[in-house]
Formats: C-alpha cells, sequence, structure tokens
C-alpha cells in the first residue's frame, strides 16, 4: 500500500508491507526498513526500526493542531522531539473513514509483552472496527488495551480474564 505523509509540512510518499502482528517493510527514499510497531498503551507504541527501539506518543490534533476531529491530523512525540503528522490514503474517497495503516487479510492479534488478562472485552462473532479495544491487558501493574488492528469480524477468542499470557501470544484472530 502506498500512502502520503506529511511530517512537518514536507511530503514523503511511503510503500508500506504489511507482515502481520504489527511487523511491516516501509519503502521511502528507495530505503526499505523493517519495522515493527505495538501499541503498548492508548496512543503510545513501541516501535522497532531496523533493530532500534523508539517509543512514541501519537494523539490527534485536528487542523493545526487546534484538537478539531480529524484522523489524519497526528501530532507525534518521539525521544523528545514533537512532529506534526499528516497521514493521507490515495486510494481513499474520504481519507479519515479507515486508517491508512489498516491491516488487510485475517490478523492475529498478539500480546505485546507478558501479563494478564484482565478484561476481553468482545466476543466471538461480533464485528469490530480498526481501532477498536479487544482485551485489555495488564503487565507491569499498567493496564493497556490491545485494539484491532482491522475491521472485521472476531473469528476466535484465545484467552480468558485471568488468564497469563506470554509476549507475542496469540489472544484473537480477526477476519
Amino acid at each position: 500500500m502506498k500512502v502520503e505523509v506529511h511530517i512537518d509540512g514536507v511530503k514523503r510518499t511511503v510503500e508500506i508491507e504489511a507482515l502481520g502482528a504489527g511487523a511491516f517493510h516501509a519503502r521511502l527514499d528507495g530505503q526499505t526498513i523493517a519495522a515493527d510497531a505495538v501499541e503498548i498503551g492508548a496512543g503510545n507504541y513501541s516501535i522497532l526500526l531496523d533493530g532500534r527501539a523508539f517509543e512514541a506518543r501519537v494523539s490527534h490534533q485536528g487542523p493545526g493542531g487546534t484538537g478539531e476531529n480529524d484522523e489524519n491530523d497526528l501530532l507525534v512525540r518521539c525521544a523528545e522531539i514533537e512532529f506534526r503528522v499528516q497521514v493521507h490514503d490515495p486510494r481513499s474517497w474520504r481519507a479519515g473513514r479507515r486508517s491508512a495503516l489498516e491491516a488487510t487479510g485475517p490478523q492475529q492479534v498478539v500480546a505485546p509483552m507478558p501479563g494478564k488478562i484482565v478484561r476481553v472485552l468482545v466476543a466471538t462473532g461480533e464485528t469490530v472496527q480498526a481501532g477498536q479495544g479487544l482485551v485489555v491487558v495488564e503487565a507491569m501493574k499498567m493496564q493497556n488495551e490491545i485494539r484491532a488492528p482491522k475491521s472485521g469480524r472476531v473469528e476466535r477468542v484465545l484467552v480468558a480474564e485471568g488468564q497469563a499470557v506470554r509476549t507475542q501470544e496469540t489472544l484473537m484472530v480477526i477476519t
């Protein structure tokens, strides 16, 4: 998938190949980067880029940082630096209708870290939207909501409340 990204007003075209479970390849300026991104909390992401670890905080800011409700206008904080970012999917007639980075095909939702299942928010057969909360995992005394990587149907729920999970253990499958 090819998306247009504006970072602090500079336009870039990025080609993204989703590999599943947060892993993907991104091609920017002729260079391919191996990446893995996992949401570790609401708007907080743990990101690996070619083996280097980063933590990023993403919030919706609206046009010009006004806080208006436009899903494409983001404020990204990483390593004490702030970036204003806009993501546009040229295939979409309305970019706000779905996330430009929404996964495709059947997706396994995995635990980003070892922990305990506190709440299961959806049931088998339920229809979910990309970004919707699916399960809450408690790790290191913090509760983390794991969200749907795509819109679709919950094919299987493989965990129950109170269950301990390992890193990268499959929690459910979305089709």
